[in-house]
C-alpha cells in the first residue's frame, strides 16, 4: 500500500517535504510534485543577479535533476484546486491523492501600488532583478529609495540587504558621494524579533550614511514629479526606486476557497488546514512566521514527520516551533545570521551572529546542501 501525496509548488517547502518523504518511504510513496516552472532559484540569488555578482542561468537549478524513489515531477500549470476532494486540475490533467500539500508561495502584484510599474522597479522577482542589473549602471547621482509597499512581504531582511549592497555597489563605482540612499520599512527596527540584529543593521546604516525611515510604507509613486508618497502623506524625492511589491496568494489558491483574509489559515502547530488530509506550508499561509524559505522548510519537516508517523502508525512529531535562520548580507563581503523561534515562548525570540567571513562560507554550504539534498547535485 502506497501513500499518495500531491505537493503543489516546488519551492523550499515542497522540495524539503518531497525529499524527506522519499528518503523515508521510498517505493511505498506515490508523490507528484507540480510546479509551472522548469527550475528553482534561491531567493537570495536575486540580489546577486541584481548587482551583477552572478547570472540567472548560473543561479538556476533545474527540476529535471529530481530523481527520487516514489517521486514524479510534473511541470504543469495548476488551474483548479478542490481541497474537499483533494483533487487538483492542471493544464494537462487531473490528480487525486490521499494527502494534499499546498506550497505555492506568494505572487507579486506591483500594479497594486500606483506608479510602481511606470516609475519604479521591484527586485523580488527574477525578472525584476534582471531589469535592475541593466538599470543600475546608469544611476550615478541623485536619490535612491528602497521601499516596502505592503505587508506581509517575503524575507524581512532583504530590504536592508538591498540598501547595504547598493551602498557597496555605488562606492565601487566611485559615485556614492553623489547619491543618497533611503530605506523605508513598516517596522520600528529592521528585524523586530531580534533587537541585536536590528542594532547591528542600524549601526551599519549609520556608518554608511543610509537614511532609515521607520514605521512607514510606500503608498504610491508620482513618476512625473519623481516622488514617493508615504502612508502618512510625506513625499520623498527619488531618481531610483527599488520597491518590494505587494504580495498575494496565487489566483488559483484564491479561487479554491481555502483563504481567509487573503491567506490560507493553518493550525500553527501542525500546518493542517480545515480540510482533512490537506496541509499548507510556507508563504501561502497565515501561520504567523515571516514569509521566507527557511520557515517553509522547517514547516515542511513537521508535515513530513506527521505523514510518516501516520503511515507507520507511530507517534507524531513535536509541535512546529516556527523556527528558522536567515542569512543577512551586511556589505563589505560579510554575512551575519539571525536565528528566530516564533512559537516556543511567550513571544518571538531571536539571536544574532555577527557578520563574518565564516558566515559567508556557512551561507554557501546552506545553498550547496539543499542542492545536494533536493536535486542530488
Amino acid at each position: 500500500m502506497k501513500l499518495r501525496v500531491l505537493v503543489l509548488g516546488a519551492g523550499f517547502g515542497g522540495l524539503e517535504l518531497t525529499s524527506i518523504l522519499s528518503d523515508a518511504l521510498g517505493e511505498n510513496l506515490d508523490l507528484t510534485l507540480i510546479d509551472k516552472s522548469d527550475s528553482f532559484i534561491f531567493g537570495f540569488s536575486k540580489l546577486d543577479v541584481m548587482f551583477g555578482r552572478t547570472t540567472t542561468d548560473a543561479a538556476r537549478v533545474y527540476y529535471r535533476h529530481i530523481v527520487k524513489p516514489g517521486v514524479r515531477f510534473a511541470r504543469e500549470s495548476i488551474t483548479a484546486i478542490d481541497p474537499a476532494m483533494k483533487r487538483v486540475t492542471t493544464d494537462k490533467g487531473t490528480y487525486d491523492a490521499d494527502v494534499l500539500v499546498v506550497a505555492l508561495g506568494a505572487d507579486y502584484d506591483p500594479g497594486a501600488t500606483p506608479g510602481l510599474l511606470e516609475g519604479g522597479n521591484e527586485f523580488y522577482s527574477v525578472e525584476g532583478a534582471e531589469r535592475l542589473r541593466e538599470i543600475l549602471p546608469a544611476f550615478s547621482k541623485g536619490n535612491a529609495i528602497v521601499g516596502v509597499t505592503s505587508t506581509p512581504f517575503k524575507c524581512p531582511p532583504a530590504p536592508s540587504e538591498a540598501a547595504l549592497l547598493l551602498h557597496d555597489y555605488l562606492v565601487k563605482r566611485g559615485v556614492r558621494d553623489a547619491c543618497t540612499i533611503s530605506l523605508v520599512i513598516p517596522f520600528g527596527i529592521p528585524i523586530p524579533p531580534s533587537p541585536a540584529t536590528s542594532q547591528a543593521l542600524l549601526t551599519a546604516f549609520s556608518e554608511r550614511g543610509i537614511i532609515f525611515v521607520k514605521d512607514r510604507l510606500i503608498r504610491s509613486l508620482d513618476p512625473g514629479r519623481h516622488v514617493a508618497i508615504l502612508d502618512d502623506g510625506v513625499e520623498l524625492p527619488y531618481d531610483l526606486f527599488l520597491g518590494i511589491p505587494k504580495h498575494r496568494v496565487p489566483e488559483v489558491v484564491a479561487k479554491s476557497g481555502m483563504t481567509e483574509n487573503g491567506w490560507i489559515p493553518v493550525d500553527k502547530h501542525t500546518l493542517r488546514t480545515k480540510y482533512p488530509g490537506v496541509y499548507a506550508v510556507g508563504d501561502v499561509t497565515s501561520v504567523g512566521t515571516p514569509k521566507a524559505g527557511v520557515f517553509a522548510e522547517t514547516a515542511a519537516r513537521i508535515v513530513a514527520a506527521s505523514l510518516i508517523a501516520e503511515f507507520r502508525s507511530g507517534a507524531g512529531p513535536a509541535p512546529y516551533r516556527g523556527d528558522g535562520s536567515c542569512y543577512i548580507e551586511f556589505g563589505g563581503e560579510l554575512v551575519g545570521r539571525v536565528d528566530v523561534d516564533f512559537f516556543s515562548g511567550a513571544k518571538p525570540a531571536g539571536s544574532f551572529t555577527e557578520p563574518s567571513v565564516a558566515i559567508v562560507e556557512e551561507k554557501k554550504v546552506f545553498g550547496s546542501s539543499r542542492r545536494s539534498r533536493w536535486f542530488g547535485l
